[in-house]
């Protein structure tokens, strides 16, 4: 009997349309034998026949009638799928995957950027997960993610490229009723030799953001000691921990302003050069459709942002302490 083709319901919604062969025909822009052929094909296929035809043309039969409603359904599903393919493909369509670690869903940056996808790419369907670096770093090199925000890489996996959108400055975070935090005003610099003897919350492996290995170098050069009170795996843990006095920390500018009845921010010296990056981490060999979209998409806003380097004034910070 032959099996029914796109093709064929296409040309039977034309004649069905038109009520007449050799119209149906001028419409496709092919000769009528050929069509009246394979409306025949199609019948035959279908064990029925489709139209009843008679000398000013052709009307539909019961099951002619029939076909006509899922012919119609499915020429157009198709069509929808065709085009949703050509979006995927082009980039402006499909589903994204995009990881994130806690501390750059904080930035300002990271829900302006995801703002700006769903409004200008309204097709590419978002999932977003939260992890640790190192977590989020896997992710993409084993293609469970498009592509991943984090701080400082803390590997390397072959395949993954590291991209630096922005960059911010560090500051130190004290529990209010901390020493330092009396010592020194919103506005003052705090001179690392101020961290001797301190105990540190650091954020490392197995989420290590690299930037916590910096901090441990940097006192190392300037002879400074201090206690590792806990080391956790996020930095909203590491801010909590703050919160609660357990010791101090430092964390990129952007998260100033977390726990603003416990925690208290201040400005480490310019010298001590601790930056905190916001990298985005693709497969190199992926960099296509949505994903291509997005990264031109975080490439785009993240140089048109201003060019201050965040929390290099004491901003935030003018609250009265008790």
């Amino acid at each position: 009997a032959g099996h029914m083709e796109l093709r064929q319901l296409r040309y039977f919604l034309a004649v069905a349309d038109a009520g007449h062969i050799t119209r149906a025909a001028e419409t496709l822009g092919i000769q009528q034998p050929p069509l009246s052929q394979q409306i025949r094909a199609l019948e035959a296929a279908l064990g029925t026949a489709l139209f009843r035809r008679h000398p000013k043309g052709v009307t539909l039969t019961d099951a002619g009638r029939a076909l006509h409603i899922e012919a119609r359904r499915i020429v157009d599903s198709v069509a929808a799928l065709q085009e949703r393919m050509q979006r995927i493909a082009g980039g402006l369509g499909g589903v994204l995957a995009v990881g994130l670690a806690s501390s750059v869903a904080a930035h300002a940056f990271t829900p302006r950027l995801l703002r700006s996808c769903r409004r200008e790419f309204p097709d590419i369907s978002l999932r977003l997960s939260e992890a640790n670096a190192a977590e989020l770093i896997e992710g993409v090199a084993g293609g469970r993610l498009h592509c991943a925000l984090l701080r400082v890489p803390v590997a390397h996996p072959p395949g993954v490229h590291f991209e630096t959108l922005l960059t911010e400055s560090v500051i130190l975070a004290l529990p209010i009723d901390h020493p330092l935090a009396r010592a020194y005003g919103a506005r003052d610099v705090v001179p690392l030799k101020a961290l001797q003897g301190q105990s540190l919350i650091l954020v490392r492996r197995p989420g290590a953001p690299g930037l916590y290995g910096n901090l441990l170098a940097l006192l190392d050069r300037h002879g400074i000691e201090f206690n590792v009170a806990a080391e956790v795996e996020r930095m909203m843990s590491n801010l909590n921990l703050v919160a609660s006095g357990a010791g101090i920390t430092i964390v990129p500018a952007s998260m100033r302003g977390a726990h603003p009845r416990s925690v208290v921010y201040r400005t480490l010296p310019a010298h001590a050069a601790l930056e905190a990056p916001i990298s985005l981490a693709y497969r190199k060999d992926d960099v296509q459709g949505a994903t291509a979209t997005f990264l031109a998409l975080a490439r785009r806003l993240a140089g048109s942002l201003p060019l201050r380097r965040e929390g290099s004034r004491g901003s935030g910070q003018r609250r009265a302490r008790r």
